[in-house]
């Protein structure tokens, strides 16, 4: 789940590292309000879940109050990469003497969380590591052991020369794997981090993504989420307890189980074809279920099949073909379907799904030819 800049710092401020001053305001008016009360320049950013802010003209300076009021007016309801910026994040403006990257990931070849730092803040690491890969040092940190205090130096005295700014920026660094680590992120990464002309260290952006996995740990996270900058078509699907990720092809799928629907979606492209969509089902699915699947599958313009791939092992068959009956009653579908269903309680399915007429068989080879088949005719 990500997050907007405006949380992350909320976040980051929770586990005391540095962050400028900030508020968040949905007008032009408060905007000059915050600028008054600061009494010193500040900076507009739009808050939108994308990259590239600053290129779009997302992201001002701005000396005076009215300033302010004029860029919040400029970028507000400004649509970048797809997203309207509807927040905007008023904070205080920093005199820069160097910009740094520091970051988190979750690295799953080697199973470990890596810190990465580079001293070449302020762009795109993928940039950086793109173009100049010696200017980042990476540390895979233990698990058990966590990360070390000779370790969080040794990086920082990769980025600063300076020991007495090194010491700073390696508590910065314990401090943003701690939140890392207790926020269950899949990344977190402060870009730049700037030193001022006082020598002070200043996390001057924030970057948060959070593991969905991790979520039930923290409810209260629940409330960031931007529904807006979501997929209504995801959003649906965790709502009805389904898994769902959109592609870019069009037969539609719905299968029970993440294995299957994995092989599924490999039967369909090994035959030719371009999987719409994964959606699993779950293991114990039941009629309204498999409607909220159909649905969701059916709003999507380029699906032009439903396959229906069922093993029913805790799944009944007869449960799903009852929701296909529902689906179709209620649903009226502009496409054909078609069915495997084969497992627990598969002769009862068999009997319903009769009397619908629908295609259907025990066999995935032939349900995903058949579905290639009515995207793709054979002439």
């Amino acid at each position: 789940m990500k997050i907007h800049e405006y949380q992350a710092k909320e976040i980051f401020g929770k586990y005391g590292l540095p962050i400028p001053k900030g508020e968040v305001v949905s007008n032009p008016a408060d905007a000059r309000e915050v600028a008054v009360r600061y009494q010193k320049p500040v900076m507009i950013k739009a808050q939108v879940h994308v990259g590239g802010r600053g290129k779009a003209g997302g992201i001002k300076y701005c000396a005076e109050p009215d300033d302010a009021f004029e860029a919040a007016q400029a970028i507000l309801g400004m649509n970048i990469k797809g997203l309207i910026v509807k927040k905007i994040l008023v904070t205080e403006a920093v005199e820069i003497k160097h910009e740094a990257y520091v970051g988190v990931i979750v690295d799953r070849t080697t199973k470990k969380n890596v810190i990465m730092v580079s001293p070449a803040g302020g762009i795109d690491i993928e940039q950086v590591a793109a173009e100049t890969p010696e200017k980042i040092m990476k540390l895979a940190v233990d698990p058990l052991l966590g990360l070390h205090q000779y370790e969080a130096l040794q990086l920082a005295r990769f980025i600063y020369p300076d020991i007495k700014i090194a010491r700073k920026a390696a508590g910065i660094i314990k401090k943003l794997y701690n939140s890392f680590v207790h926020s269950d992120a899949s990344l977190s990464e402060i870009n730049p981090l700037v030193l001022d002309n006082d020598d002070d260290l200043i996390a001057l952006d924030a970057k948060i993504n959070l593991d969905d996995n991790g979520l039930f740990k923290h409810p209260d996270f629940e409330n960031l989420r931007d529904l807006d900058a979501e997929d209504p078509d995801e959003i649906e699907a965790k709502r009805n307890d389904l898994s769902f990720v959109k592609l870019n092809g069009n037969i539609g799928c719905c299968v029970n189980g993440a294995g299957l629907a994995m092989a599924t979606m490999d039967l369909v492209k090994h035959f030719g074809g371009e999987p719409a969509n994964f959606l699993d089902i779950g293991g114990s699915s039941s009629p309204e279920k498999v409607i909220a699947a159909l649905r969701i599958i059916l709003r999507d313009p380029d699906v032009g099949v439903v396959l229906f791939n069922i093993f029913g092992g805790i799944t009944r068959c007869d449960d799903v073909a009852n929701g296909i009956v529902a689906a179709l009653e209620k649903l009226e579908p502009r496409v054909q379907i078609v069915v495997r269903l084969t497992g627990t309680n598969e002769d009862k399915a068999k009997e319903i799904l009769e009397k619908l007429q629908l295609p259907a068989t025990n066999s995935m080879d032939e349900v995903v030819k058949m579905a290639i088949k009515e995207v793709a005719p054979v002439a």
